[in-house]
């Protein structure tokens, strides 16, 4: 943030891991200079929050917050954009309101863009062209495709934290068909221990149905309903009971996905969970296990229908999770499944078909490299111009098979033959390798690897071997 250029980084940590303090110091280190801070946060339960965290931990120093979303009244709204405008508000965090064009910051120094792959290209866009110097931190447990590779190939700079907190231990993940017995054992169990459970259905037109199934399955659970269509009020006041224990069961949403923070929950099923994504899936489990108990995640798909190739490889990633953060592996196989999206567009996430990967790699690659040195030479030639090239012709260069009596006993033949770049000679340069050895007819296996022993030789060896 020091640095004469504007900041761009990525900052990827699992769940739970700490990216929301590094914010607040960020962001207190921006007011300091005398800057204004914009926290982009996708829900409105994460954005009070947020602004409650904020509040508590900075009520020593003279720092005026605001909050923008639908949990803000009218005049608070009012009162927060006016102050944002004449400079008095020093941080305001708010959903996508935040970006509409009344809101006009006076001197914006910094923009934290949380849960960075719930928003589009066009909505983080805007907020850069704010102002031209701006630094931007971005944080995700499991950025998408797209953010990822610029990462990777240099594009923005990124920051990894590895360190789990003290007493944290591993989410245990089963992924398994959505029955009647499984759920009234596993809402049992987390009650019986003191515990509240999240029971995620993602349709709002259903969900009072799957309200009233948990009530039929455990009576005895006092089961409540929280989703994003929701008024203000009535949504703040169940999040808010719920928080206080008043409920065991939270049957709701995917409104509860982004950094929501309930140490007394610690067991989460998710209903048809083949048709969430690979990230949605990792910040859902990341909802529970955050108090230093053992925590429960049950990936729930129905057992009637099939499910798609890339549904079951997403669910074959999220069983295979035993072990602490591991959101930067997942969001690399993220990457694998669904590429890496398009640099020059919108498009944050597909496969790279026209060029082949490798070599929009080295074309990229070449280019970013060109507008650090400010050179202006050719990128397709800089490009097809490479020290080495393969030749493919349609000719058989294998060993013949009555050379030797077995595979392994050609592999050797053929790893010289590999090395070997002019027969009976050497060649000269950064890629040399020693000439190669004359081989004989066949090979067998002897006392040291790589022997050449000729047939006749092979057969005394054989009869010596058997009359001793």
């Amino acid at each position: 943030m020091e640095s004469e250029k504007p900041m761009d980084r990525l900052l990827c940590g699992d769940v739970g891991f700490g990216k929301t303090e590094l914010a607040l110091r960020a962001a207190f280190k921006a007011v300091q200079s005398g800057k204004q801070v914009a926290m982009l946060v996708p829900t409105t339960i994460l954005t009070q929050q947020h602004f409650l965290v904020f509040k508590e931990r900075l009520q020593p120093y003279p720092v005026e917050i605001a909050m923008l979303s639908r949990f803000a009244s009218d005049e608070e709204e009012e009162k927060a954009i006016s102050g944002i405008k004449a400079g008095t508000v020093d941080i305001v965090i708010g959903t996508h309101r935040v970006l509409q064009k009344d809101v006009r910051f006076k001197r914006l120094g910094l923009v934290i863009i949380d849960e960075e792959q719930r928003f589009g290209v066009v909505q983080k866009e805007r907020l850069k062209r704010l102002r031209a110097n701006v630094d931007v931190l971005t944080l995700s447990a499991t950025p998408i495709p797209r953010t990822l590779h610029m990462a990777v190939a240099g594009l923005r700079d990124m920051s990894v934290i590895q360190t789990p907190p003290e007493d944290r231990q591993p989410i245990k993940t089963y992924v398994t068909a959505d029955e009647d017995e499984l759920v009234k054992q596993v809402v049992e169990r987390e009650l019986d221990r003191g515990g509240q459970v999240y029971f995620l259905h993602n349709r709002v037109r259903t969900i009072e149905k799957a309200a009233q199934r948990v009530r039929r399955l455990v009576p005895a659970a006092r089961v409540s309903v929280g989703h994003g269509q929701m008024a203000e009020d009535e949504l703040a006041k169940v999040m808010v009971n719920f928080n206080q224990g008043r409920f065991d069961v939270l049957v709701c949403t995917t409104i509860i996905e982004s950094g929501l923070d309930i140490p007394n929950v610690n067991t989460i099923l998710v209903e048809n969970a083949d048709r969430f994504g690979l990230s949605q899936l990792y910040q859902l489990r990341g909802r529970v296990g955050r108090a230093g108990k053992r925590a429960y995640s049950y990936l729930l798909f129905d057992a009637t229908r099939s499910l798609t190739e890339n549904a079951d490889k997403r669910l074959d990633v999220m069983s295979g999770l035993h072990e602490l953060g591991m959101g930067f592996k997942i969001a690399l196989r993220d990457l694998e499944i669904r590429g890496a999206g398009n640099l020059l567009g919108s498009e944050q996430h597909g496969a790279i078909v026209a060029v082949g990967f490798e070599m929009y790699v080295q074309m990229l690659g070449h280019a970013v490299q060109r507008l650090r040195s400010g050179g202006d030479e050719d990128l397709v030639q800089d490009v097809l111009t490479t020290p080495e090239m393969n030749l493919n012709l349609p000719l058989e260069h294998l060993l013949p098979r009555a050379s030797s009596r077995g595979q392994r006993h050609r592999l050797p033949a053929h790893r010289r033959r590999a090395r070997a770049e002019a027969a009976g000679g050497t060649s000269s340069g950064p890629y040399s390798r020693p000439a190669p050895r004359r081989v004989s007819a066949a090979y067998v296996d002897s006392p040291m690897p790589g022997t050449v022993v000729a047939p006749d030789a092979r057969r005394r060896a054989c009869s010596a071997r058997s009359s001793s």
